[in-house]
């Protein structure tokens, strides 16, 4: 009896086995992320990852077609961290960042410049509208008699000391 029961849990955790372990054998995606996902025009762009928690140990920098050069991973860390910050290009679209890690598993994240590259304005130069009431006179520039900050000095301030530990109920007795 305890010879069959043995061989069914056998039997039992082969089949779970079986059905898990295809499973398992499948590409796992690699833990790391880019911020903001969605980016100005010309914007800057921070990926990381940690190879402790799910991430990986890069082996090439991080690329685009939306990135103005390689994102080179220049910052490290606890738990295997590794990240960088770059800029995006000027044109506005869904584009998708990649890059390999050191056990040749490739990864890649999605991310938008949005809106519209901004141009600058040639300056214009149309002139004021002239009014029809008079020019404001000028301020008067003349010297101000010059008048003490207090106008009146208080009586005993020079004899009143600091108050930190005078002589009252409150007093502290050190």
């Amino acid at each position: 009896m305890l010879k069959k029961a043995l061989i069914g849990a056998l039997m039992l955790g082969a089949a779970q086995l079986a059905v898990v372990a295809p499973a398992a054998a499948e590409a796992k995606d690699v833990s790391w992320f880019l911020h903001p996902t969605e980016v100005e025009p010309g914007g800057q762009i921070y990926a990381e990852t940690k190879a402790a928690m799910g991430g990986c140990g890069p082996a090439t920098p991080v690329t685009s077609p939306g990135f103005a050069a390689p994102l080179q991973w220049t910052i490290g860390g606890n738990w295997g961290k590794a990240a960088g910050y770059g800029k995006v290009g000027k044109t506005p679209g869904k584009y998708t960042a990649t890059f390999t890690c050191s056990d040749g598993t490739k990864t890649s994240r999605a991310f938008t410049i949005v809106g519209t590259p901004t141009t600058t304005k040639p300056p214009t130069t149309t002139k004021p509208p002239t009014s029809s009431k008079p020019a404001k006179p000028p301020k008067s520039t003349a010297a101000k008699p010059k008048t003490p900050q207090v106008a009146v000095k208080p009586a005993g301030a020079p004899q009143t000391g600091g108050g930190a530990f005078g002589l009252s109920p409150m007093a502290w007795d050190w």
